[in-house]
């Protein structure tokens, strides 16, 4: 048997086990989408039902509703059961409307640039 032989058998026989699941997917841009678990082939692309992304800023969060979703194996980089019997979130976190979490998500980003800005025009002065 090839490598990736090995490798389809391998990745058929852990992602059955996840059917019908609820998951988390952690994806190359840094999305996490939720939902549960309904297809998969052997490349890990997957098909979510009831899919949502999780959007945190802070302690901010937002859950923004997706429907039946399909997701490109390529673009996977986690994948992992979520357990019913426990809060997915800490209890400091709040749930706010997909506006005000658009809303955190411009300001964090405008923070970032104002940051990486000021960084720029200070390299001038070297301190070493």
């Amino acid at each position: 048997m090839s490598w990736t032989g090995a490798e389809d058998v391998f990745l058929s026989t852990s992602l059955a086990s996840y059917l019908d699941k609820k998951l988390l997917v952690l994806l190359r841009d840094g999305r996490k989408l939720l939902g549960l678990l309904r297809s998969f082939d052997q490349f890990a692309n997957v098909v979510l039902e009831g899919a949502c992304e999780r959007v945190i800023v802070g302690d901010l969060y937002c859950d923004i509703q997706l429907g039946l979703y399909v997701i490109r194996g390529e673009n996977v980089v986690l994948i992992g059961e979520l357990d019913s019997d426990k809060e997915e979130l800490p209890p400091h976190m709040t749930q706010v409307s997909e506006a005000d979490i658009r809303k955190a998500q411009k300001a964090e980003k405008d923070a970032t640039d104002l940051k990486g800005t000021m960084r720029k025009r200070m390299e001038f002065l070297d301190f070493d």
